[in-house]
């Protein structure tokens, strides 16, 4: 029979053979789970209605023709390749409306969405959108965070706000923000579960528009593969994003002047701006 103290050694090994195996599995699914399908590639081009180009870390969607006043920036979900999203930019900038995607650095891993350099590419971003200009921020998932974020930390020109598939605002109070806000839920979302984000409905406007995509998850929110932890949808991904792409342009079409809403920057407090 085999002592203890020769066992164990035996067991710890397996324990890690076992424990690389898994984390690998998960670095592979995750991987080819966040990766922006062919839809999404496609729509990184540019065609006879878009003008879209990349550079320092923003995916511009610029209308060749009828440009509106308003401007979306919009932030990816945490380790989605932002690309995922451009399907959303094209059809936005298609009708007349400038799209900014902002990547978030390191895919907002390893501290990426709440860093500095995220700071400073939202900063730069913002700099370029003219005082005459009105700005709607958007996000899905952890970009929804940050788009709370920079919208309770205040933005001259802000227009307007939408969060898809979040449970956020969590850390911030946007009760008192007077610009049109709307959020987009899918009542199967296994990131952000229709509980948790009753839970925080008082830190949005009474005036807040809800979307309640029945059947819908987190994952089809963006054009990529079905994300780990995710519950599976009951309404087919063309449905879904065909309501997130009108519910986005209903808010664009909405949004606020600064000039004619002198609230639009303010909200009653300020605290972390991080979080999923």
């Amino acid at each position: 029979m085999t002592s203890p103290r020769k066992l164990w050694p035996i067991i710890r090994r397996v324990w890690i053979a076992v424990g690389v195996g898994a984390t690998a599995v998960f670095v592979t699914w995750s991987l080819v789970a966040y990766r922006a399908d062919s839809t999404a590639r496609e729509a990184t081009r540019s065609d006879a209605a878009v003008d879209v180009t990349h550079a320092d870390g923003v995916w511009t969607f610029e209308p060749r023709r009828s440009v509106s006043d308003r401007t979306l920036v919009f932030f990816p979900g945490a380790l989605v390749d932002a690309r995922a999203y451009a399907p959303l930019g094209h059809a936005v900038a298609s009708v007349g409306f400038r799209v900014l995607l902002v990547e978030l650095p390191r895919r907002g891993a390893f501290g990426g969405a709440d860093s500095p350099e995220l700071r400073t590419r939202i900063n730069r971003t913002l700099s370029t959108v003219a005082e005459s200009e009105v700005v709607v921020l958007g996000g899905h998932s952890r970009g929804a965070v940050v788009a709370s974020a920079v919208a309770a930390a205040g933005v001259k020109n802000l227009g307007g706000l939408v969060l898809i598939g979040t449970s956020h605002p969590r850390d911030v109070d946007l009760s008192r923000l007077g610009v049109p806000v709307t959020k987009i839920v899918g009542t199967r979302d296994g990131l952000a579960s229709p509980e948790e984000v009753r839970q925080n409905a008082a830190l949005l406007p009474d005036h807040t528009r809800w979307i309640w995509i029945e059947g819908g998850n987190h994952s089809q929110f963006g054009w990529y593969g079905f994300q780990p932890m995710d519950r599976r949808a009951a309404i087919s991904a063309a449905e879904q994003r065909e309501i997130m792409i009108r519910g986005v342009l209903d808010l664009l079409r909405s949004a606020a002047s600064p000039v004619d809403s002198p609230e639009a920057g303010r909200v009653a407090r300020v605290d972390a701006a991080v979080g999923r």
